[in-house]
């Protein structure tokens, strides 16, 4: 019997459709290693590095792009839920894309590594099954990360492998990876000793961090879901005031509607012209909140509580402003909810990809620095019925976030330092909180700042150029052709020694708000490293001692007083801004700091944060004027605030009485 042409053509497509599917299957090539492995098998291969631009002679600055594969296999006879594996980078890579991964507590690439190593978590696949459940099925058995990155200092035949590569689940221990040329292996197995805790985690504990984000999946359903995102500060010095939150859809996913915040952009045209809008052609993009890929969002007023559309949500509608909980518990957090719609072929119910590359900031905040999503138990909440029950989320994915240190003239506030023995003032640093808006080529940005007499803290920066000169000239003091910039800081603080005796200092502290917007329920946190036992009271604030928080005082208005007020203009035409002012002394003890030399750098503050952004110090210290005395010589900014104080107190208050 022949066979028609038309049979051959048939059977060679079927043949070619199903090599295709084959290769839609992770190919993974295991070595002889493996088949020893009971428990979980880890092997890393270096593939490829090309020398990038620009080419250089130097070998130690050449970058290199790379791309490498890690690879994890469940050869053991349990289930392991959420892999966490690392994998020690050691030139100075950086990361541009991990396929099949993400990278714990890192930023959006490209990243760079951190000096030990880069920690990553398994995402869309977090779970390897076990081949007696899964019939030896490899696709779920196993995880395949796919790394492309680029790399330093290697020459030609050097060392291009990583120090190490191991697992970091609990219960397990992983002995040194073996090396052999461009290949590097581990088999991971069980720890007899390890005693698993009372309580059974199915995916990660939640850990602990300054800032923890909660993205809650509270309903779902086809093509949509409802999310219920949480921001919590956990740290006794973090806080937040009118936060914009950011994070990066991954699957075409848009935001359909918003509670309890909203987004700076509502733009339908650009929804109608994505691929939601190809996907959706019934849809009213009008009533759609976004469909940016990275949205901005912020808090509602407190003017919103109470709308039935877009507030009645617990701990919403606070105006961004996220306290710690020192100061308001119930302050402390921050929620909203919203509507999210999927694109194919993410339609199922079970289809839920968390958004990515999430960051959060606030005005004169901490810098927060957030990793990737990752996958928790579901939170439970109260029936909201009343019932005794509780009610579970259907996914919880936590993003945790840490305060870092500002890099170099990127703070948001600074400080300066004057003491009684001293006639000149060290100002703050120039550019402490950047230059980027100054015309750099009148001042001077890498100058020091010019000492200044009291009053000029008074007064804006534009202001103190005739003072600065004025104060050279009396002084004898050089000035340079091109004097430095300004600070441009928008919170200036002002610490000053104001007296020093046997038993005992005094120092008086000013906030100045050089900014439009005023503070309300402000907070200053001061690290004094040898002067904190001897505390002993402040003044015009409420001072808290934390010896648990590096020896940190910290200070906060009255009740009543806890406003810090926005610059305004002048009295009258022509006259200087005036800032926003607070003032307080604090007083200290010598009787358990006998050693104490407050004049020699004891008596100053280590750290300055005010509302949780870390200040920019001075670079030196006051130097004692020639023929100071002990007792105060008077810092004209005291005594300015104190006699205008008076004058409040004696003309204001008979009006007040009167009314």
């Amino acid at each position: 019997m022949r066979v028609s042409w038309i049979s051959w053509l048939l059977l060679f497509i079927f043949q070619i459709c199903n090599a295709q599917d084959d290769g839609d299957q992770p190919q993974i090539t295991l070595p002889k290693e493996a088949e020893n492995c009971n428990g979980i098998f880890l092997q890393y291969n270096f593939d490829t590095r090309e020398k990038e631009y620009p080419h250089l002679k130097n070998a130690t600055a050449q970058s290199w792009a790379f791309k490498s594969q890690l690879t994890l296999v469940n050869t053991g006879a349990t289930e392991l839920k959420s892999w966490q594996a690392f994998i020690g980078f050691q030139h100075d890579e950086i990361l541009v894309s991990t396929e099949g991964a993400t990278i714990l507590n890192g930023d959006s690439f490209p990243m760079k590594v951190e000096k030990n190593g880069t920690h990553l978590t398994g995402y869309p696949q977090a779970d390897l099954k076990t081949a007696i459940d899964t019939a030896g099925d490899l696709t779920q058995m196993s995880a395949k990360v796919k790394i492309k990155g680029t790399m330093f200092g290697v020459k030609l035949g050097g060392n291009v492998m990583p120090t190490n590569i191991k697992l970091e689940n609990e219960g397990f221990k992983c002995p040194k990876a073996t090396t052999k040329a461009k290949s590097m292996h581990a088999c991971c197995t069980k720890d007899p000793k390890f005693k698993q805790k009372k309580k059974l985690f199915k995916f990660f504990p939640r850990r602990k961090a300054d800032l923890s984000i909660i993205y809650d999946v509270i309903q779902a359903n086809k093509g949509n879901y409802q999310a219920e995102v949480t921001i919590e500060n956990n740290h006794p010095l973090g806080r937040l005031d009118h936060w914009n939150l950011t994070f990066e859809w991954m699957r075409n996913e848009f935001i359909y509607d918003l509670r309890g915040a909203f987004t700076r952009k509502k733009e339908p045209a650009e929804c109608l012209y994505s691929a939601a809008g190809q996907y959706y052609q019934d849809f009213d993009f009008s009533k759609v909140v976004n469909c940016q890929k990275t949205p901005v969002i912020s808090d509602l007023p407190p003017t919103m509580k109470d709308d039935e559309k877009i507030g009645k949500l617990p701990f919403c509608c606070k105006n961004g402003n996220i306290l710690s909980k020192i100061m308001n518990e119930t302050k402390a957090k921050s929620v909203f909810q919203m509507n999210v719609f999927k694109l194919p072929p993410d339609l199922n119910r079970t289809a839920i990809n968390p958004p990515q590359n999430w960051k959060i900031e606030g005005f004169v905040n901490p810098h927060y620095k957030c990793g990737q999503p990752v996958r928790v138990d579901p939170t439970e909440t109260p029936d909201p019925s009343g019932i005794e029950a509780t009610v579970s989320a259907i996914a919880s994915y936590q993003i945790t976030c840490n305060i870092t240190k500002p890099k170099p003239k990127m703070a948001k506030c600074c400080v300066s330092f004057s003491a009684y023995y001293a006639e000149s003032v060290v100002p703050c640093n120039t550019c402490a909180c950047g230059c980027e808006n100054v015309n750099t080529r009148k001042c001077d940005e890498d100058a020091a700042a010019l000492p200044l007499p009291a009053e000029a803290l008074l007064v804006p920066f534009v202001n103190r150029t005739t003072k600065a000169r004025a104060w050279a000239k009396i002084k004898h003091l050089d000035l340079p052709k091109k004097l430095p910039c300004p600070d441009n800081c928008p919170v200036s603080i002002n610490w000053h020694v104001d007296s020093d005796y046997k038993t005992g200092w005094t120092a008086r502290v000013t906030i100045f708000n050089w900014d439009p917007r005023p503070f309300e329920d402000w907070f200053l946190a001061v690290q004094l490293k040898k002067a904190f036992v001897g505390f002993q009271n402040v003044y015009s604030f409420n001072g808290t001692k934390l010896p648990k928080v590096n020896k940190t005082i910290f200070l906060q208005g009255l009740p009543g007083l806890n406003y810090l007020v926005a610059l305004t203009n002048g009295s009258n035409p022509g006259e200087p801004a005036v800032p926003g002012k607070q003032q307080s002394v604090l007083s200290f003890l010598k009787k358990n700091t006998p050693k104490i030399r407050v004049a020699n750098g004891d008596g100053f503050p280590s750290k300055v944060l005010f509302n949780g952004e870390e200040c920019a110090l001075p670079k030196k210290l006051p130097k004692r004027s020639a023929g100071s005395c002990q007792l105060p010589i008077g810092l004209f900014v005291s005594g300015f605030i104190s006699f205008l104080t008076y004058i409040v107190i004696n003309f204001n208050l008979p009006l007040m009485t009167q009314t």
